[in-house]
C-alpha cells in the first residue's frame, strides 16, 4: 500500500503517520502533497526522506496536474491530515473509499465549511460542549459529510480554553489516527 498524505499546515499528524509506517513491510508513505509552499509539513516530510510536491489550490482542480503526479508515485490511498481545500470530485471518483480525512471534532457537530483548526475549538467552547474529539471519515463531495470510520472523544472542562481543547484533541490525533489507518489498510 503506497499512501500520499495531503497537508496544508505544520504537519504533526503527517510526521506521526510517516514515522508510524516507516518500518511497515506493507505500507509506505510515498508522497506528501501540500497546497501551500510554506507548509512546514513539507520540511518534516523531506527530513524523513519522503518525496514532496506542491499543488496550489488553483491547480488542484486540474486532473491533468494531479493524477500524473499520483500515478508517478504509485499512490493507492490518500490521507488528508490537515488539508484545507475541498477534494475535487475526480479524485474521489479515482480513489473510491480510499481517501480519508481527520476532523478535530465529533462530526456531525462542528463540521462543514469554515470548520477547521482553531475555528472548531472555538465553536466547541462557544457551544458549551462537555466533550469533543476526533473523527476519521471517508471523503465525499460534501464537506465533512463522508461516512464515519472512527471517533474518539475527550471531556471538555468548563474552564478549558480553545487552546486547552486543541491540546486535548491533538493528543487523540497522535494516539489514534495511525491505528485507524492500520485497521483500514489491513481490511
Amino acid at each position: 500500500m503506497r499512501i500520499a498524505i495531503f497537508v496544508s499546515g505544520s504537519g504533526t499528524n503527517c510526521e506521526n503517520i510517516i514515522r508510524h509506517f516507516s518500518t511497515s513491510p506493507t505500507v509506505k508513505t510515498a508522497l506528501v502533497v501540500s497546497n501551500r509552499s510554506d507548509a512546514y509539513a513539507l520540511v518534516r516530510a523531506e527530513r524523513l526522506g519522503v518525496p514532496t510536491a506542491i499543488v496550489p489550490r488553483a491547480r488542484l482542480s486540474d486532473p491533468q496536474e494531479v493524477m500524473p503526479l499520483l500515478q508517478a508515485h504509485g499512490i493507492d490511498f490518500i490521507v488528508l491530515a490537515g488539508f484545507l481545500p475541498m477534494v475535487p470530485d475526480y479524485l474521489i471518483d479515482a480513489f473510491p473509499r480510499r481517501i480519508v480525512n481527520i476532523h478535530p471534532a465529533l462530526l456531525p457537530r462542528h463540521g462543514g465549511k469554515g470548520m477547521w483548526g482553531h475555528h472548531v475549538h472555538e465553536a466547541v467552547k462557544a457551544a458549551g460542549d462537555t466533550e469533543t474529539g476526533i473523527t476519521v471519515h471517508y471523503v465525499s463531495p460534501v464537506c465533512d459529510g463522508g461516512e464515519i470510520i472512527a471517533q474518539f472523544s475527550c471531556p471538555v472542562a468548563p474552564d478549558d480554553t480553545p487552546d486547552d481543547i486543541a491540546a486535548h484533541v491533538h493528543e487523540l490525533e497522535m494516539a489514534h489516527f495511525p491505528e485507524v489507518l492500520d485497521r483500514l489498510f489491513e481490511a
